[in-house]
């Protein structure tokens, strides 16, 4: 598979422009910028229709690199319109509610109000998406021009390109694969995967190795072919044969025999019509997993601030010195499936001021997720986060609430504002400040956090939250990292 990655995300504050300066901007013009950071709101009208790729290069000399981009921006290769901001909000908090419900019901014995097992209403995301090639001889030949010009001027890689959501909460990846008619498919960007077209695939009978440790996403036996199924926590479903082929990543990097589903049939779409799912959990089936002996069961993912920017994906230890990222333990948490990656939040601090929240309420740890975009705290640190912000904004006009965000603004007329800077800190003191595009979520005004069902469930850390940083997962070392301003 090739390489190219779509991410979720563009944080877009609209704010009309007025034609001459207000008290708001005089307070913008003179605030402590050590503890506010200064934003014109002219550059959050609207998005740039430009792609201007990555920032630089995110390591020299590396190899095992995939660009990063969001699915409906400049830099994607999708042609369809970004759905309305309510659609995306409301998904997203669909697919909050399942993690959080799966979660609590394995680590903590907490029981929930049963979540609905449908898919989302709007069918819409705006997730990290990655291109990969599956296949070897799908292809037929061409000239190197006209493959530079299907491939958006990228080295052509064998087999067929292929828009992959990336996803750090799931274990099975999968393809739509013909025949895949509709309704049971959806319209997909990227040409349909199909495996009769590379000698290189195979299939594993029902009674193999390989079908028997399927585990929870094993379906049973079609003509003694294995079959499996992956329910996701919006609702969405995959469900097929249960496959190999070659999976290749970049010119120098390839996966023989990568395990993933042939999928028939697609409950719900996925974002920007993309081809399937790229799974990064811990469990055996994943991508990280399958190449642990090549790269050691070590990732990272760098998403950019904008549509017009482009993040990155890097399989294996970056070649970044370590002093540069600021680590924290990954949780261990015996009762929950190997799939989610945990970490401990320990503070929060808004313009420079802790909040006042009992670090016990902070126990229960948060899942990093790369599909969801809003991050979920728990109700007592959200509401201390809330008044934190809301005492440093009152410079400017409430707005109603959008969705699960009750923290808006309406900047008409203002042409810079101060945004309080806000940082997070992890177990053993590692803060992490975010990025302005991670404190207010995209074209809304509103601060991108809300709050979880109650204090005893974990949270959630959006990837709204993580923009511009590289987070580094280093699985056997039992670590996570954070580098700023890193794409």
């Amino acid at each position: 598979m090739a390489s190219a990655v779509v991410l979720p995300l563009l944080l877009l504050f609209v704010v009309l422009s007025g034609s001459t300066a207000s008290v708001v901007d005089q307070h913008a013009a003179g605030v402590d910028e050590i503890n506010y950071i200064v934003l014109e709101t002219s550059s959050w009208l609207k998005p740039e229709t430009v792609c201007s790729g990555l920032m630089s290069s995110p390591h020299p000399n590396i190899t095992n690199w995939l660009p990063l981009t969001r699915p409906y921006g400049p830099c994607s290769s999708g042609s369809s319109a970004a759905p309305p901001a309510a659609d995306l909000l409301w998904s997203d908090q669909h697919r909050a509610d399942y993690i959080q419900w799966k979660l609590s019901a394995a680590a903590v014995g907490v029981s929930l109000a049963t979540i609905p097992d449908e898919p989302s209403k709007s069918d819409v995301q705006m997730s990290n998406m990655l291109k990969v090639n599956t296949g070897n001889n799908d292809s037929p030949p061409q000239s190197k021009a006209t493959a530079l010009a299907a491939t958006g001027g990228r080295e052509q890689l064998p087999g067929v390109v292929q828009t992959v959501v990336l996803d750090t909460a799931s274990d099975v990846a999968w393809l739509q694969c013909s025949p895949c008619p509709a309704p049971a498919c959806y319209p997909q960007t990227d040409v349909l995967y199909d495996p009769s077209k590379s000698s290189a695939s195979g299939i594993f009978s029902c009674n193999s190795a390989t079908c028997r440790q399927l585990g929870p996403y094993a379906n049973g036996c079609l003509n003694n072919q294995c079959q499996y199924r992956v329910q996701y926590p919006d609702g969405r479903s995959s469900s097929g044969t249960y496959i190999y082929d070659l999976l290749t990543l970049t010119p120098t990097a390839s996966v023989p025999k990568f395990l993933f589903g042939c999928s028939h049939a697609v409950q719900g779409q996925f974002s920007g019509s993309a081809a399937g799912i790229m799974a990064l959990g811990g469990g055996p089936e994943s991508l990280v997993s399958q190449t642990a002996s090549m790269y050691g069961r070590v990732f990272s993912h760098c998403f950019a601030a904008t549509a017009s920017r482009t993040g990155f994906f890097i399989l294996g230890v970056p070649r970044v010195a370590s002093w540069r990222y600021v680590l924290t333990p990954l949780l261990k948490i015996p009762a929950l499936p190997p799939t989610y990656y945990m970490v401990r939040l320990q503070a929060i601090t808004v313009a420079g001021q802790q909040i006042a929240v009992p670090p016990t309420v902070f126990a229960p740890g948060a899942a990093l997720d790369s599909r969801t975009a809003i991050t979920r705290l728990p109700p007592t640190a959200y509401q201390a986060l809330r008044q934190a912000f809301r005492d440093r904004m009152t410079m400017y006009r409430p707005a109603p609430p959008k969705g699960p965000l009750d923290t808006c603004y309406d900047m008409t007329g203002v042409r810079t504002f101060a945004l309080p800077r806000i940082t997070l800190v992890f177990d053993r003191n590692a803060a992490v400040e975010l990025d302005p595009s991670a404190v207010l979520y995209e074209g809304s005004g509103c601060l991108a956090f809300a709050a979880g069902p109650n204090d005893l469930v974990p949270g959630i850390i959006g990837y709204v939250q993580l923009q511009t940083l590289e987070v580094l997962y280093n699985i056997p070392a039992g670590l996570v990292g954070f580098r700023h301003a890193a794409c």
